[in-house]
């Protein structure tokens, strides 16, 4: 299957519209450095939550480097008919263009 993929700084332009971000990342890993207004949900635990994710809205889908946030993207479009956009380079991306990172647990 197929998955849109968008770079970091088209990223950048959708979360200033208001765009959703899904971190599928580890707990430790959101901590260190995550995307500022991004919500975790460990990849595991996508398929249990997806429900919790808007319906109507584009879900842009991050981690580290891209992969897990890949798999995440086609779970929601193949099983939840979700529209999903998967970032290419993930977190690691988002931080090698020095853009603003956020250190903790909250989602901002």
């Amino acid at each position: 299957m197929a998955v849109p993929e968008i770079s970091v700084e088209e990223l950048a332009g959708r979360l200033n519209e208001g765009g959703f971000l899904l971190d599928v990342r580890q707990p430790d890993e959101f901590v260190e450095a995550h995307v500022p207004g991004a919500l975790l949900v460990p990849l595991d635990e996508v398929p249990v939550r997806a429900g919790e994710l808007p319906p109507d809205q584009e879900i842009l889908v991050i981690c580290r480097s891209g992969a897990r946030s890949h798999r995440a993207a086609e779970y929601l479009i193949a099983q939840h008919g979700l529209s999903a956009v998967n970032i290419a380079g993930g977190t690691l991306a988002w931080i090698e263009s020095g853009r603003d990172i956020v250190v903790g647990s909250g989602p901002t």
